[in-house]
Order: C-alpha cells, then sequence, then structure tokens
C-alpha cells in the first residue's frame, strides 16, 4: 500500500440484509477507504 493513511480505526462489521457493512464517519464520505479482516 502506497497510499498516505488519513487515519485508522478498527470497527465490527455489522449486519445489513444478506451482507454486512461497516459504519465510517460522514467526514469520510467520498474518500477513498481499505477494509482489512483480520483471521482472530
Amino acid at each position: 500500500m502506497t497510499d498516505e493513511v488519513e487515519v485508522f480505526y478498527e470497527k465490527r462489521v455489522t449486519p445489513h440484509g444478506t451482507s454486512g457493512k461497516v459504519d465510517a464517519p460522514r467526514r469520510y464520505i467520498g474518500k477513498r477507504a481499505y477494509v482489512i479482516i483480520l483471521k482472530r
């Protein structure tokens, strides 16, 4: 990953219909995001 990171935060994936979602603050609307799924 070579992009500059603005912020890093942890959120839980929650159910949404037949898939899942991760909520993000409104200020990030229109920004590009990465989701990294960790095996625990």
